[in-house]
């Protein structure tokens, strides 16, 4: 039965995309179902956001629907089964004649993606977009390392099952010890090189054999560079491997070119990047930890008052190589409990629009249905479903994010640093994976005050600046057709 329903939310989203021979690809991240489409103006965006499944969209690079977690891991296969069955069967009915409108949609459309790739193709964004293709695919197994890795931390504080502490150990640390090998392979696929000759390269970083050797008049140890460092050699590998396909004859290209690709990208990564990516990651290190110790409050401020736009732009995924080379230094990464606490003001500020709306069905079971999602930090289905088409409650929830994450920083400036050992999860998913210098119980503590603190904060600052006198008159009736799970169009242009 499960399957079936699966299969009927993919069935109920494709012809709203404009079909299987409209899809051109079709991916997922944690709580979205990223599809490559060929004409954009053959969606029907109000129809999607209106199907009970679909939390939101998000139009980028890719068109982006927000599932939540869990859900669109099951809906992606089957979605992906739906449009293979499609273009199978197209040529039966390629010469069925389209809407009357669908010339003047196309061109309609066109312009849309040109005026949309004008603005957003700019080499910065570009660059963005590759470092989260990289990264995003790794977050599974970096959430349940870190999850295991506090299991076996918790127990080895307790002192209990001390013959099973050391295989949690090793399957916690595993994929970390290997994780540039992970990080070279997906560099060199989003840049248009062969994986696994990315991963090659990137794995002489993590060879144990790199202690014998000199570099920069010291001694090189494994790991040096870390994640930078294997992004930067699987780049390097790309740039040589296609320089090679130029010239290299193809009777011989399957021996020279990788042999070329591997010795030289090698060399150039023992000798340059592990020791400048080493520096660089360093730097990384010292800084994050002087902000905190030095401007921990305004610093959380800052940090938590903003990560929900970024999360909205889809630009959160960039932090990842950060997060994972505070994580390879220290163990732990300071920046997310701080960057988690604009969960908790996304939550109050939910809460609070609930209370106030208390005549809008539509609003309000939006609200029912991804607060459970917020309290676990999936910030999605709030932002697109509730804050960010009302306008001021998406201000008012950053408020309490900034609340939140001053507290958190607070606490780093006076001594406490609260850290997290994985990426991914926020809110109250993030409990498993707390980390500090002052044992788990303080580190919980205080990031529990952050987020209680959030969601007040969220809560008073949306509950009485949240809406203009008009937004509560217009929003505050009682809908007659509560089924969309998103204020409606009317609605949104009403609350502006």
């Amino acid at each position: 039965m499960a399957e079936n329903k699966n299969r009927d939310v993919a069935a109920s989203i494709l012809p709203l995309v404009g079909g299987a021979e409209n899809v051109t690809s079709v991916v997922h991240c944690m709580t979205r179902l990223r599809l490559g489409l060929a004409d954009r103006s053959l969606v029907q965006d109000e129809a999607l956001k209106a199907l009970p499944d679909v939390m939101g969209v998000v139009e980028d690079e890719t068109y982006q629907i927000v599932l939540g977690p869990g859900k669109v891991a099951r809906v992606t296969p089957e979605f992906e089964a739906l449009v293979e069955e499609g273009k199978a069967a197209a040529p039966a009915s390629a010469s069925a004649p389209h809407p009357a409108t669908a010339d003047e949609l196309a061109a309609q459309g066109a312009e849309m993606r040109a005026a949309r790739k004008a603005k957003n193709a700019t080499p910065f964004k570009l660059f963005l977009r590759k470092i989260a293709n990289i990264f995003v695919p790794l977050i599974p197994a970096l959430i349940g390392c870190g999850i295991v890795a506090g299991i076996n931390g918790l127990l080895i504080n307790l002192e209990w099952l001390p013959s099973v502490t050391p295989a949690l150990a090793a399957i916690a640390s595993g994929f970390m010890s290997l994780i540039a090998v992970f990080v070279g392979y997906n560099t060199a696929k989003e840049f248009g090189g062969t994986p696994i000759l990315g991963g090659a390269v990137a794995a002489i970083i993590v060879y144990a054999g790199v202690a014998n050797i000199e570099a920069f008049g010291q001694k090189l140890s494994p790991g040096q560079g870390g994640v930078l460092g294997a992004l930067g050699a699987a780049v390097l590998a790309v740039y040589v491997e296609k320089w090679c396909r130029k010239w290299v004859p193809e009777a011989v290209d399957v021996l020279v070119t990788p042999t070329l690709t591997v010795l030289i990208s090698g060399l150039v990564t023992i000798f340059g990047l592990m020791y400048v990516a080493g520096e660089v990651s360093t730097g990384i290190g010292t800084a994050a930890n002087w902000l905190l110790d030095n401007t921990g409050a305004f610093a959380g401020l800052v940090l938590g008052g903003l990560f929900l736009p970024l999360v909205m732009l889809g630009l959160h995924q960039a932090l990842i190589p950060i997060h994972t080379t505070l994580i390879e230094q220290q163990g732990y990464t300071v920046l997310l409990p701080i960057l988690a606490m604009a969960g908790a003001g996304q939550v109050g500020c939910a809460i609070a629009v609930f209370k106030r709306l208390k005549h809008n069905a539509s609003i309000r079971k939006t609200i029912k249905s991804a607060l459970p999602a917020g309290f676990l930090g999936v910030g999605e289905p709030l932002i697109y479903g509730v804050s960010l088409p009302l306008g001021r409650p998406f201000i008012t929830a950053c408020v309490g994010g900034a609340a939140g994450g001053a507290f958190v920083g607070l606490f780093s400036m006076l001594g406490d640093k609260v850290g997290s050992t994985a990426i991914g999860p926020s809110g109250w998913a993030l409990f498993p994976l707390l980390d500090g210098n002052h044992g788990w119980g303080s580190t919980a503590l205080i990031y529990l005050g952050g987020l209680l603190i959030g969601y007040v904060v969220g809560f008073v600052a949306t509950y009485f600046f949240g809406f203009s006198k008009q937004m509560l008159l217009d929003l505050n009736t009682d809908t007659a057709t509560p089924e969309p799970l998103a204020p409606t169009p009317s609605e949104f242009a009403s609350a502006r």
